[in-house]
């Protein structure tokens, strides 16, 4: 089908509502700090969930990327924000507020920096560390090899992620500039410095199950842990439309698939996102003897519209 909108919505496509006061509580303590998160920007359907739970992925340097993906609702320029020297700081204050033992932080694409924003990156990683030491710190990356990711890695983080999107067949809905085997190559370079390693595949885009499987098998030999399978949920009428909803029983069998390739950590459900559950996804490979699944039902539900993340930036 040429238009999503032609595909009925199935039943199990249904979202937390916000609620609580932690939810409010986040919402403050991220307003007060002048942070952005990737649950907004990106529209993603999972924030009244993460939020309720006192829970959110951080997003730095700007609310603009230098990047064009054809799924994503983050708004895009050739140029983005002059960095702000500050927000390591805040991002680490904000941090120790919210008391958290699992940070997320993730980025838009700065391709207009010299270095692409590595640097800021580790400055962020460091600071966090030293106002919660007790924090592990999970980072979702561009796509930086070399020099780059060194920067990064030199900072210790304990998870890094960085998303091969869809399979090989279907790239062109990622910026030209962005690549199967460049996505490989970064996750390779991280995990051959020894740092457990994360990517994610978005469903629904037209792709088969043999090359989910062929995709997986690659991110495996990659030495990618931990992996995250989602439904592309169209953010806007300006995004590629949906090709198809996976249904909860498949995104099960592929969550199966998954674990006897190896992968010591599984999320693969509808609203699975690369950030969705983080720690626990970091628990089955700190703990090889516990293993997730295909994603824990969900309560408080209301029907989703058209406002939910495309992409699995989150």
């Amino acid at each position: 089908m040429s238009d999503s909108m032609t595909i009925p919505k199935p039943s199990w496509l249904k979202v937390q509502l916000p609620h609580g006061r932690e939810w409010r509580h986040v919402e403050e303590v991220l307003a007060s700090k002048g942070l952005h998160t990737v649950c907004d920007e990106a529209r993603c359907p999972n924030k009244g969930e993460c939020w309720g739970a006192g829970t959110a992925t951080f997003m730095i340097m700007g609310d603009t990327c230098t990047r064009g993906c054809r799924f994503c609702a983050v708004k895009t320029a050739h140029q983005g924000q002059p960095l702000d020297p500050a927000e390591p700081l805040h991002l680490a204050e904000a941090v120790k507020v919210l008391g958290l033992k699992y940070a997320v932080i993730t980025s838009v694409d700065r391709d207009d920096l010299p270095d692409r924003g590595a640097a800021h990156f580790a400055a962020c990683i460091r600071a966090i560390r030293e106002l919660s030491a007790g924090t592990l710190v999970e980072v979702l990356i561009p796509d930086y090899v070399g020099t780059e990711l060194s920067t990064v890695l030199d900072a210790k983080p304990d998870v890094l992620a960085h998303n091969v999107e869809t399979v090989r067949r279907l790239q062109s809905v990622r910026d030209r500039r962005a690549s199967f085997d460049k996505s490989l190559q970064t996750l390779r370079e991280a995990y051959a410095a020894g740092i457990p390693t994360k990517s994610s595949l978005l469903l629904g885009l037209g792709e088969t199950e043999d090359e989910v499987l062929d995709a997986l098998r690659e991110l495996r030999s990659a030495g990618v842990s931990i992996v995250v399978m989602g439904q592309y949920l169209r953010p806007t009428p300006q995004e590629i439309p949906v090709t198809e909803y996976i249904t909860p029983t498949r995104f099960a069998e592929y969550a199966e698939k998954a674990r006897a390739l190896g992968f010591a950590s599984v999320i693969s459900a509808p609203f699975a996102r690369t950030s969705y559950h983080a720690r626990e996804a970091w628990g089955a490979v700190d703990n090889p003897a516990r293993k997730t699944g295909s994603g824990p039902r969900r309560g408080h539900e209301a029907e989703t519209e058209g406002n939910t993340q495309g992409g699995l930036i989150s």
